[in-house]
């Protein structure tokens, strides 16, 4: 530790840094001029880079969140089957999840948390906009009626979603400083007095019986122990009739849970994505029509149209050797911020996970065995009337329900060191 005065400067994390520091000392110094224009103006659409923070997190214990998240999520074994048991932390681990990563997602890649197909003509973020008019259509949202936004985040889709449909919509996210950030862009925006964001626990929902219009969730219950807690509470608080579209986090058809490379690689993405488990498609329909719901349609969207241009893992760079260029040269401008005590202490570190789960959920999509937006659309029955008259008659599936994703990838062999070891090399923190 070298000591100027009131300044320090620790030798040991420079040595330990010195290749980031080199890259970003060019990369920071060439984008000063910018950040600075950026942070100066009056709505700062994101964070910049002199603003990055650990979110609800003080700045002091950044690091230390970090270790204590790892800390839970590293004594799971990659390669046989990730599970969260201990369902009772996975709330507060999700809450420290996106205290650490939010000002990061919102720096890197906009207030929608969620990804989308590349539509011809249109650049990505014109995309995501699509892909939530999409829902907004869908739910039956219109002027005069109230929708729920199931895990908001910084409310990106909930101001589409009340944008172009003249509705109101309620967002509830389990962290406060995503609630401070959606209350932030609902007020510049101009949408305040149609978008809310209130913090809870959606798997405890702060609101009555038969309380919204229809609700919609875009990849965020993939975070709740089980997809029944989370759908019985959505379909408690809304009104008979109403619709509920959800876009999942789930293995495909093509998922083989006895290929050790594809349960390293969903295994990597439920530990560097806060997840207590990853679901089969068909346990997610399931899901829905054990507590009550009518299923109104079910399919992948991610292979839903030709018309897209790009799949939507190619919104992380288009491949993997670009998408580790890409997370080296973002890391470098984190790791001199960390250096200039701009930003705290670790933030280079969640980064590093990010980028690190980045590249399984990349090759996951590649693949064709991951999607983050296997689309389901439910019903809440009407009153007075049951789910199988609703429902009507239905042909006995042909292909029985696969196994869950936990005991079948519990049956397969170990992964290999390098898969294990999540091909990309995620330390701890």
């Amino acid at each position: 530790m070298v000591s100027l005065g009131n300044f320090s400067l620790d030798t040991g994390w420079v040595a330990d840094n010195q290749q980031n520091l080199l890259i970003g000392g060019a990369a920071g110094l060439a984008a000063l001029g910018l950040l600075y224009k950026r942070s100066s103006r009056d709505y700062k659409k994101s964070p910049s880079s002199f603003q990055l923070s650990g979110g609800a997190v003080d700045a002091g214990e950044v690091k230390n969140t970090v270790k204590e998240y790892y800390g839970e999520y590293n004594t799971l074994e990659r390669g046989k089957g990730a599970v969260m048991k201990e369902s009772q932390k996975v709330a507060d681990l999700v809450d420290k999840f996106y205290s650490l990563v939010t000002d990061l997602y919102e720096w890197g890649w906009g207030q929608s948390f969620h990804f989308a197909r590349k539509l011809p003509n249109r650049d990505w973020s014109a995309s995501e906009v699509a892909h939530e008019a999409w829902a907004a259509a869908t739910i039956r949202l219109g002027p005069g009626k109230t929708a729920l936004d199931v895990g908001c985040g910084v409310g990106g889709p909930m101001r589409t979603v009340a944008g172009v449909s003249g509705g109101n919509v309620v967002g509830i996210t389990i962290n406060e400083y995503q609630v401070q950030r959606a209350t932030y862009h609902n007020e510049k925006q101009g949408l305040s007095g149609q978008c809310k964001a209130v913090r809870g626990n959606f798997l405890e929902m702060p609101f009555q019986a038969d309380a919204f219009d229809a609700a919609y969730a875009m990849e965020a219950t993939c975070h709740a122990p089980t997809l029944e807690q989370v759908y019985s509470e959505v379909y408690r608080v809304l009104k008979p009739g109403s619709i509920f579209m959800t876009y999942e986090w789930v293995t495909t058809p093509r998922f083989d849970p006895s290929n050790t490379q594809h349960v390293a690689c969903v295994d990597e993405i439920i530990i560097g994505n806060g997840l207590p488990d990853m679901r089969t498609w068909k346990q997610a329909e399931e899901a829905g029509k054990a507590v009550g719901f009518n299923l109104l349609e079910s399919r992948d969207v991610a292979q839903a149209s030709a018309a897209a241009v790009q799949p939507w893992y190619m919104r992380l760079g288009g491949n993997v050797p670009l998408f580790r260029w890409i997370g080296a040269f973002n890391g470098s401008i984190v790791a001199v911020m960390e250096f200039l005590r701009i930003a705290p202490r670790g933030l280079s570190d969640v980064h590093k996970m990010l980028f690190d789960t980045g590249v399984s959920v990349m090759e996951g999509g590649i693949e064709g065995i991951f999607t983050p937006m296997h689309m389901l659309i439910f019903q809440k029955p009407t009153d007075g009337e049951s789910q199988q008259q609703q429902q009507g008659k239905e042909e006995e599936e042909d292909k029985a329900a696969p196994p869950s994703y936990a005991a079948a990838a519990a049956a397969a062999p170990s992964a290999s060191a390098k898969l294990a070891n999540g091909k990309g090399g995620k330390s701890t923190a």
